[in-house]
């Protein structure tokens, strides 16, 4: 019975951590900078650029080596019969022999018109434009997140706005069913009532999953699971930090973007690595001096090679003659030899061949390219364009840029304007609803009356909040384009 009690007890204190665990994880808010930094961590597209980078450092890296002298070691070895060339003496022989060759060979480029250098420098020039892309992409997907975190906030106020006009409409309908029960006033009202208390239940649940669908799409672009608990922190939206649009003019806010925006930096990297590019391209079309050496040795061990031995077998006539007394011509005798085969002959020791095979050389090679299917001077001239097209890029990213910045900054004072007048709109249906309300509640306005100038102040309440999150978004854009960064 113990034993089952105190079973009962565990399972009761692991619910409770459990549970406790949730409820803190559920409390955990995410701000704007929470979002953006869980975004930047797990987005794939932000990890596909980090490793463009990376190549690029690799091929920077490779490109340096390439100045230095290169290097190999080779060797064979390989077992030979029937007629063949002796590896030591190169007498054509007819044995089978086990040959070993071993070769050590260097080689230098001593001047190749820069070409290896300015590959470098292209190569340097294309690391930090891949920096930069990778830095562009942040700031965007960082833009786009703050985009739907306004949006989640916009939502989360429409439904507040829609909790409150529900709130006010069951309560009206409550104090006016009242008095229809007490025969004050018609069951028309009430039913008038019900019908707007419905329609209100609609906005509101449509608010909700409006806010809910917002939650999802930042879920999202932040690659964070839809089952994770979230909740936001939310700011007020008057305490949000703006500049003061007088700071930021479009001339002074695109002289800061084209210095600041990774986009344009991305273009400038690139034509500088373009223009490197062309001139290795053009040291590729000139002669090309090398230095080299080389370090051989081999050994040959051969099977059973017989040894032959020179002996004088006798004598015959030479082909020579002597002149003898009164000019008389003698035939000359000599030795005859025969070769006597006498024994085996043993090779040498290994290290004694490696020894005495040993050979070196040393040169200088110039290389002259004449004519390869104007493959050179087709990548010349085709650097050439690549540099001519990457200007026009960068010219028409900068009108887009300076033509963005002007839009924004026209939008951000058409939103400044509508929202100074949706705040004036407020104040007009709130004075409006207040009046309503009281000749209501006097039986001087009917329902119907009270109903449309509700809907009035909350439609001027609802174009308001979104009026003033349209102006915030935009002036946090501008900010954004100068450099400023997002900060909510």
């Amino acid at each position: 019975m113990r034993y089952f009690c105190y079973m009962r007890r565990k399972n009761y204190l692991l619910v409770l951590l459990t549970v406790i665990c949730i409820s803190s994880s559920a409390q955990e808010k995410w701000d704007l900078r929470r979002c953006i930094d869980y975004a930047l961590t797990n987005n794939i597209s932000i990890k596909q650029t980090d490793l463009q980078a990376r190549l690029a450092k690799l091929q920077l890296y490779q490109s340096k080596q390439g100045q230095y002298p290169t290097a190999s070691f080779g060797t064979n070895s390989s077992f030979n019969s029937g007629r063949n060339q002796n590896p030591v003496t190169y007498n054509l022989i007819t044995e089978s022999y086990v040959s070993l060759n071993m070769q050590l060979q260097t080689s230098a480029e001593i001047f190749n018109w820069y070409s290896k250098r300015n590959t470098i420098a292209a190569n340097a020039w294309e690391l930090q434009a891949a920096v930069a892309s990778s830095e562009k992409l942040r700031e965007d997907i960082a833009l786009t997140i703050a985009n739907v975190y306004l949006q989640v906030l916009l939502s989360k106020e429409q439904e507040k706005i829609a909790d409150v006009q529900l709130q006010q409409s069951q309560s009206q309908l409550k104090n006016t069913r009242k008095l229809v029960n007490a025969g004050s006033l018609p069951e028309l009202n009430a039913a008038e009532l019900e019908a707007q208390v419905a329609r209100d239940s609609a906005t509101y649940i449509g608010a909700k999953g409006s806010t809910e669908q917002n939650l999802l799409s930042l879920k999202a672009y932040m690659a964070l699971d839809a089952a994770t608990p979230f909740e936001l922190d939310i700011p007020p939206v008057e305490k949000i930090p703006l500049d003061d649009i007088a700071s930021l003019q479009p001339e002074v806010v695109y002289a800061s973007a084209l210095a600041n925006l990774p986009q344009q930096r991305v273009n400038d990297f690139k034509i500088k690595a373009a223009e490197r590019s062309t001139a290795a391209a053009k040291g590729n079309m000139y002669p090309t001096f090398t230095a080299f050496g080389n370090l051989a040795s081999g050994y040959a061990n051969f099977f059973n090679s017989p040894r032959y031995d020179v002996i004088v077998s006798g004598t015959a006539l030479t082909a020579y003659q002597a002149v003898g007394p009164g000019s008389v011509l003698y035939n000359v005798i000599g030795p005859s030899y025969s070769t006597v085969k006498n024994g085996t002959v043993k090779s040498e020791a290994f290290f004694v061949q490696l020894d005495r095979n040993f050979r070196q050389s040393i040169g200088l090679n110039l290389s002259v390219p004449i004519f390869n299917g104007s493959s050179l001077r087709t990548a010349y001239e085709r650097s050439k364009v690549t540099t001519e097209n990457l200007l026009l890029q960068q010219q028409a990213d900068n009108q887009k840029l300076k033509q963005d910045i002007y839009q924004a900054y026209s939008s951000a004072m058409v939103a400044l304007e509508k929202y100074n007048a949706g705040k004036k709109s407020v104040a007009a249906a709130e004075r409006s609803n207040d009046f309503a309300q009281k000749r209501y509640n006097v039986g001087m306005l009917g329902t119907l009356e009270l109903i449309t100038n509700q809907n009035n102040l909350f439609r001027a309440k609802l174009e308001n909040a979104l009026n003033q999150y349209d102006y915030v978004f935009k002036m946090k854009v501008l900010e954004f384009y100068k450099g400023k960064g997002l900060k909510l």
